[in-house]
């Protein structure tokens, strides 16, 4: 059964940072391009990054290039997203997430990141 757990999100100013990490199990994650999502309230997911099987392929959406940077640690079947610079468009429920089948696939609870002063 696959499962992913978000954790690191938090209330924090305009400007500050945050680490989110995602612990993955139930399949072999090192095969695997992993992916971060996001849901504010009231709008659609939309995709903020992702990270191929061995790192080697990254990209991010263009309204947080520069600002945040996927990362991964096979050893320890976890994803990672440092966020800095954050703005209160930031605000939103994150998850990592599987593709299957083309969608999306995000069974955790996410982790709450609100950006306000």
């Amino acid at each position: 059964q696959v499962q992913l757990v978000e954790s690191g999100g938090g209330l924090v100013q305009p400007g500050g940072s945050l680490r989110l990490s995602c612990v993955a199990s139930g399949f072999t994650f090192s095969t695997y391009r992993m992916y971060w999502v996001r849901q504010a309230p009231g709008k659609e997911l939309e995709w903020v990054s992702s990270i191929s099987h061995g790192g080697s392929a990254i990209a991010y959406a263009h309204f947080v290039k520069d600002r945040f940077t996927i990362s991964r640690d096979d050893t320890k079947n976890t994803l990672y997203l440092q966020m800095n610079s954050l703005k209160p468009e930031d605000t939103a429920l994150y998850y990592c997430a599987t593709k299957d089948s083309g969608s999306y696939y995000y069974p955790g609870q996410g982790t709450q990141v609100t950006v306000s002063s």
